[in-house]
Parts: structure tokens; sequence; C-alpha cells
């Protein structure tokens, strides 16, 4: 392959990696036909809906929705019945004695009788307990499990966006060490076509051995770092097949989502401590330990619970056909002392509420420090990508000017392999600015808490886990899940 082509490839191979958007309508052609061309918004898709992380949480949530049911079962009346079936016998021998006064001596008969009953009781009924007031903590009991369920909630959303986000990345990374790989391979041909011309020159005196083994030098090297690009890629193959959950096939160039973020770098702070899922979680969390104290609190309030009962019983004796018995006791009970565990149990309780709003500030200046951090990073990468460019036109003015100068005579075999590296270098460091400018966009949505389906527009059926909650708030009774478990 002449040297010329081999370096019009690479630029290509360049280019199409810095413009995204250069051949818009060629890659919506692919996509939408039969080339089977993987565009980012569907990878996304696939991790939303596949990806065991997210699925993982949301039975979680579901089972934090139970708590709910749970804490409401305490306004709930207890009924309980009771049976009882069974034989008794009873065996009696009794013995009289009579005295006979006729004969001589009077003598003493004994008459012996035997008696045998057996009957069959049985006993049956029935108990009501209503609790009437236990110190507010059924009420306390149910708040607190509501925010416990806001909380899971909004730990759903933490890791949606973390899954999310891993998937924009994974993808932009397999796009990365594709082209990449392209480029070291492209880099070899051009390598050993340089070779072959310094050796052609070699055989006819025009430059001496030490060109011939610095280029030699050079392909090794070349062959290496096209080895290294091949084992980077297989990873990145692999973290996408572990986030999305299927194999990478041929994908199509990201895009980066700067318009779903706030335009400036004080409403990106502002949105980010509002909205991010972590510091909403805090707060819950705030709220779950509060409700935790009064309830704890309710513990040295009277208890006041109504009891009903009716049985009925037949046989219980030989003579006792039937009775019935039935009650309506009303009882109140009220903590005096009992061993100080109570007043243990209240002070802890506030201690943990200390801690959940360390947590709270905590997770606040971490968000804070996730959105400068994304921002600072999203505006140098858009800066990288404009000096990587620059950098890739200088190296390639660059390489043509020693190519021509080494025809000449003024520059080595050595000057000319450095060039053609320093090119490969900056078209290497354009395709990974580019890289992560789509990652640092998807960055700083996440970190103002908007990476999420609704604001990317994605075509998918969005999990909403306020159907299975009303689904099992107010259920009674039944063993099965929602879904037929």
């Amino acid at each position: 392959m002449p040297l010329a082509r081999a370096g019009r490839m690479l630029i290509a191979v360049a280019f199409v990696m810095a413009n995204p958007t250069a051949f818009a309508s060629e890659r919506r052609t692919a996509v939408n036909g039969s080339g089977g061309v993987s565009t980012l918004e569907q990878a996304l898709v696939a991790a939303y809906q596949n990806n065991p992380q997210i699925n993982a949480q949301r039975a979680l949530v579901r089972a934090t929705d139970e708590a709910v049911p749970q804490a409401l079962s305490g306004y709930r009346p207890r009924i309980s019945a009771t049976g009882s079936v069974g034989v008794q016998w009873n065996d009696t021998t009794t013995e009289t004695r009579v005295l006979v006064p006729l004969t001589n001596p009077p003598e003493v008969v004994g008459q012996r009788n035997d008696n045998s009953h057996r009957h069959y009781p049985k006993t049956y009924g029935a108990t009501l307990t209503q609790n009437v007031f236990n110190g507010f903590q059924t009420g306390n009991r149910t708040r607190q499990a509501e925010a416990q369920v806001f909380s899971a909630r909004e730990t759903l959303r933490v890791i949606e966006q973390t899954v999310l986000l891993d998937a924009a990345t994974v993808y932009m990374n397999v796009l990365r060490d594709t082209a990449v790989l392209e480029l070291q391979r492209r880099n070899v041909e051009v390598i050993q076509e340089q070779l072959r011309q310094t050796r052609d020159r070699f055989n006819v005196g025009e430059v001496t051995r030490t060109d011939v083994a610095q280029a030699e030098s050079r392909v090794a090297a070349a062959q290496s770092q096209f080895l290294s690009a091949q084992a980077n890629l297989t990873t990145s193959r692999s973290a996408y097949r572990r986030v999305i959950g299927v194999d990478p096939g041929r994908l199509a160039n990201g895009t980066p989502v700067d318009r779903f973020s706030p335009r400036t770098l004080d409403l990106a702070v502002a949105q980010g401590q509002a909205e991010n899922p972590s510091v909403n979680a805090a707060e819950f969390g705030v709220d779950v330990a509060q409700l935790q104290v009064k309830v704890n609190e309710g513990a040295l309030y009277p208890t006041v619970n109504v009891t009903a009962s009716a049985q009925q019983s037949h046989w219980t004796s030989e003579n006792n056909v039937r009775t019935f018995q039935g009650s309506v006791v009303g009882q109140i009970t009220v903590p005096i002392y009992q061993g100080g565990s109570e007043y243990s149990l209240i002070r802890q309780a506030k201690e943990t509420v200390g801690q959940r709003r360390l947590e709270l500030a905590l997770n606040r200046d971490q968000a804070r420090a996730n959105v400068v951090q994304s921002w600072g990073q999203l505006e140098a990468a858009k800066a990288q990508i404009d000096a990587t460019r620059a950098q890739v036109t200088a190296a390639e003015i660059a390489l043509n000017g020693v190519r021509e100068e080494a025809r000449v005579g003024q520059r080595t075999t050595l000057d000319v392999l450095n060039a053609t590296q320093e090119l490969l270098n900056a078209r290497v460091a354009l395709v990974t600015a580019q890289r992560d400018r789509v990652v640092a966009s998807y960055t700083l949505l996440s970190a103002v808490g908007r990476l999420s389906v609704p604001v990317l527009g994605l075509q998918v059926p969005l999990y909403d886990p306020m159907v299975h909650y009303q689904q099992v708030r107010d259920a009674w009774i039944g063993i099965r899940t929602p879904d037929g478990r």
C-alpha cells in the first residue's frame, strides 16, 4: 500500500470519530435498515430493561412497599378461633356392705356395683382483640414505612442513573477502542510501508543500516501497540456485555446530551442539591429516624385494648349438655417501669437522627462537588477536542513536510518515524477526547439528577413503582404477589 494512501485512510478514520454528525444520514439508514447497527439510545434502553442491578433494586422497592400494610395492620383487629373435640369415659366400681341380723352370729354381706359412662366433649369459640390506643405507635409506624418506601424509590433512581451512565460509558469505550484499534492497524501498515521504502533506499545506498534498524524498531512498537489496543477492545466489549446484557455489534456514533443540562454552573449546583436522588434519599432517611423516636416514645404511653370472646361447649361433663360463654372486656395497661430499656431506645433513636442529619449534609456537599467536578470535566473535554483537532492538523502538515524534506535528504528516517508517531498520538487523543466529551455530558446530567428515561426521551415502557405500592397497600389478606407468585 503506498504511504500516502495509508495516511489518507488514517485521516478518514480520525475524521469519522471526531465528527459524529458527519455521516448522520448514512448512519440513520444503517440503523433503520438490516445492517444491525446499534445506537446509544438502544443500548440505554437495553440496560434499563435487562440490567440485573436495576431489576434487583426494583425487587427491593417492592419488598419495602410491604412495610406499609404491615404498619397499617396495627389499626386492624386480631381474630382467632379455637376448637377442641375428644372423648372421655368414667368407669366406677362401688361396693355396699349390708348387715344381715337374722343370722347367728350376724353377717355382713357385700354388694358390688359397676358403673361405666362415656361422653364426647366439644368446645369451639372465637376471640377478637382491637387496639384502641397504643401511644400513637401505629400511626407513626405507618408514616415511617411510607418514608422508607420513598427512600427506596430514590435509591432506585440512584441505581438507574448509575446503570445508564455505565451503559453510556461502556458504549463510548467500545467506540473509542474500536477506532483506536483501527488507527493502530493502519499505523502498522504505514510503518511497514516506511520500512519497505527504507530498505529500498538502503539497497541503493541512500540510507544506512541504522535507518533500517530504526524503522524495524518502530514496526515492532506499532505491532505491540496494536496488540494492546486489541486487548483494550476485548475488555471494553466484556464490560459492554455485563452492563447492557448483549454483545456489541456495529455501533453508531454517540452524541452529547448537553441540551438536557442546566446552562450555568450555579443552576447546575442548585439543581443537583435539590433533585439529586442521593440527597432525596438522605432526606427521607432523616424522616425515618425522627419517626423512630416517636415510635419508641409511644412505649411510655398507656395501651388500651378491647377483647370480645365467645365460646360454646357441649358435653363437658356427664350431665352438662351445652354451655355458652361470652365476654367483652376493655383493658388498659399503664407502664410504670420496665427496666429502663424503653428510655435507652429513645436516646438511641435520637442519636440516630443526628447521624442521619450529618449524612444528609454530607450528601449535599458530595452532590455539589460532583456537579462542579462534572461541569469542569465537560468544559475541559470541549476545549480538548478543539485542541486535539488543531494538533491533528498541525501533525499532518508536519508529517507531509518531513516526508518532502526526507526525500531531498534534509531529514532522516528517524524524523519521519517520529512525525508519524506524533500524528498517530494526536489522532488517538482526538478519538479519546470525543469519547470523553460524550461521557462527560452524561456524567453532568447524572450529577444534577436528570439522567433518566423520561428526560432522555427513550422509547421504553417506564417502570412505575407506584403501581405495586397501590396494589399491596390496602391488602388485608392474601399471600400471592401482584405478579402471581
